[in-house]
C-alpha cells in the first residue's frame, strides 16, 4: 500500500529542490570552495544549519546535484530514443534532447566540468556509472548509421565520436552568454554541427 503525499512532503520536496538548484547556481557562479552552506541557504531564506534537514553537508548537497543531472540524461535520453521509429530520427532525437538540456542546464555542466574532484569516492563512482550509461545509450543509437566492415562496428570509434559530441556540446556554457543560450539559432547552430561531427565519414 502506497503511503499518500501528504502537504508537508509536498513543501519539503520542493524546498530540497529549491536548494539543489541555488547550490547548482552558486557553484557554477563561485566553485565549490567559494560557496558554504550558509551561502546556499540565504539563496531560499533559510539559515545554513536548516539546509542540513534535507542535506547531510556540502559535499553530499554537491553529489546530489550531479547524480540528479547525470539521472535525468539517462531518463530522458532514454525516453526520446524510445519514442523514435527508425534510427535516423533516434540519433536525431538525442542530439536535440542533450542541446535543449545543454542549453537549459549550463550551470550544472560548469559544475561538472569544475568540481567534480570534490564529490565522495561513492557519490563520483555512481556519476561515472551513469555517464558510462549515456555514452552506450549514444553508440547503440549511432551503431546502424555507421555498421563497417562486415557489419561490426568500431566500438572505440563509436565513443569517439560520442563523447566528441558531448565535448562540442557541454562546452555551449562556456562559449556563450545566457542570452545567446535562449535563442533558438543557437540550438539550430549546435544541432547541426553535432550531427555533422556524428556521420563524418572517415
Amino acid at each position: 500500500m502506497t503511503t499518500p503525499v501528504t502537504a508537508r512532503d509536498r513543501a519539503k520536496a520542493e524546498r530540497s529542490d529549491a536548494i539543489l538548484q541555488a547550490a547548482a547556481r552558486l557553484f557554477a557562479a563561485r566553485g565549490y570552495s567559494g560557496v558554504s552552506l550558509e551561502d546556499i541557504g540565504t539563496a531560499v531564506g533559510v539559515s545554513g544549519p536548516a539546509v542540513y534537514r534535507h542535506f547531510a553537508g556540502k559535499q553530499a548537497l554537491l553529489g546530489a546535484v550531479l547524480v540528479k543531472v547525470s539521472q535525468d540524461l539517462i531518463s530522458g535520453g532514454q525516453r526520446v530514443a524510445d519514442e523514435a521509429s527508425n534510427a535516423e530520427d533516434r540519433m536525431r532525437a538525442l542530439i536535440g534532447f542533450h542541446v535543449d538540456f545543454a542549453l537549459g542546464n549550463a550551470e550544472v555542466i560548469q559544475v561538472q566540468d569544475r568540481d567534480v574532484a570534490y564529490l565522495s569516492e561513492e557519490d563520483r563512482a555512481e556519476v561515472r556509472r551513469l555517464q558510462r550509461a549515456y555514452i552506450e545509450l549514444w553508440m547503440d543509437a549511432l551503431s546502424p548509421l555507421h555498421p563497417g566492415p562486415e557489419g561490426r562496428t568500431n566500438q572505440d570509434e563509436l565513443r569517439l565520436r560520442v563523447q566528441a559530441c558531448f565535448g562540442l556540446i557541454n562546452s555551449t556554457p562556456h562559449s556563450t552568454r545566457a542570452a545567446a543560450r535562449r535563442h533558438s539559432a543557437t540550438a539550430i547552430v549546435l544541432i547541426a554541427m553535432a550531427d555533422a561531427a556524428l556521420r563524418a565519414v572517415t
